[in-house]
């Protein structure tokens, strides 16, 4: 992946469909499309994901959701396809993997072949959905070997869109999803990059707190228009946070574009554009362009 030839890295994709399944639109993830008011939800498989962002110049972060515990499914698509699949696509998509902790040390072991054998570059955790606080010590093994292997950790915050509208949110319990958890894991973990991922609503300022002391958590900027960024989040993204923020779409239900444009209208100096869009993401995942490289 050349930085120099890209304008944007989202940090904050989704896969929703394999390559073995016939296309499809909206058999599943309806109350997220409607939560995000886009209607029937659109599926993209790898492949897929990767030309709407080479189109468009961009790179992206991929994975998708093991809720295992909760479901008791296996994602769709799973993780050694996503891992293989974006080693074909490596000029634009940089893999994920996402692993319940719930799994024991079947996951842990399961992570270490993602890591050692497929080279995946970090791991979505869903404390929502997953059903633990992200300090459980439950956690603790998947989080020594992302630690070991210098990979990062990008966990959801904040209200979710799944099972948003539905009887009983789905059975999605909102309190694990306290950025405030996450202290915790940045203290016993010093070493391994974090990202939050979202505006944390409705602990916002716990998250701003939480990446303001800890020096290895970043905040990325996924699942809300930019237009409705709170003011704090935008104050300390042009300060405190510059070097600390980055641009996530939460793709599909949030376009690049519609995020890009709502974000030309916020007010942030000239130099800080650069920084939330790809310079920060570029330096937390070792990505050089070709300048850097010759």
């Amino acid at each position: 992946m050349d930085v120099d030839e890209i304008v944007a890295i989202d940090v904050h994709t989704h896969a929703h469909r394999s390559v073995h399944e016939t296309a499809h639109d909206g058999d599943g993830n309806d109350d997220m499309g409607q939560y995000f008011g886009i209607g029937t939800m659109p599926h993209y498989s790898v492949p897929e994901l990767a030309s709407y962002y080479r189109e468009r110049k961009m790179a992206a972060v991929v994975f998708t959701v093991d809720s295992i515990s909760q479901s008791g499914e296996d994602p769709v698509p799973g993780n050694l396809e996503i891992a293989e699949l974006s080693a074909e696509h490596r000029d634009v998509l940089i893999p994920f993997a996402s692993v319940d902790p719930a799994r024991g040390k079947a996951g842990v072991e399961m992570a270490r072949r993602l890591i050692e054998d497929h080279g995946v570059r970090g791991f979505k955790f869903h404390p929502s959905v997953q059903a633990f606080y992200p300090n459980d010590r439950l956690a603790y093994p998947l989080y020594e070997l992302i630690e070991e292997h210098g990979l990062v950790a990008l966990f959801h915050s904040g209200q979710t869109g799944v099972g948003a509208g539905t009887p009983g949110g789905g059975g999605v319990r909102l309190k694990y999803a306290n950025p405030l958890h996450l202290d915790d894991v940045a203290v016993d973990f010093p070493g391994m990059d974090i990202i939050i991922a979202h505006p944390s609503f409705p602990w916002q300022d716990e998250a701003l707190s939480v990446a303001t002391h800890k020096p290895r958590v970043y905040i990325d900027l996924s699942g809300w228009s930019p237009k409705y960024f709170p003011p704090q989040l935008v104050q300390y993204a042009n300060t405190l946070l510059k070097d600390k923020m980055l641009f996530g779409s939460d793709f599909p239900v949030i376009t690049p574009e519609r995020w890009m444009r709502d974000f030309e209208r916020l007010e942030l100096k000239p130099e800080v554009r650069p920084l939330l869009l790809k310079e920060n993401a570029a330096r937390l995942f070792g990505l050089r362009g070709t300048a850097d490289a010759g």
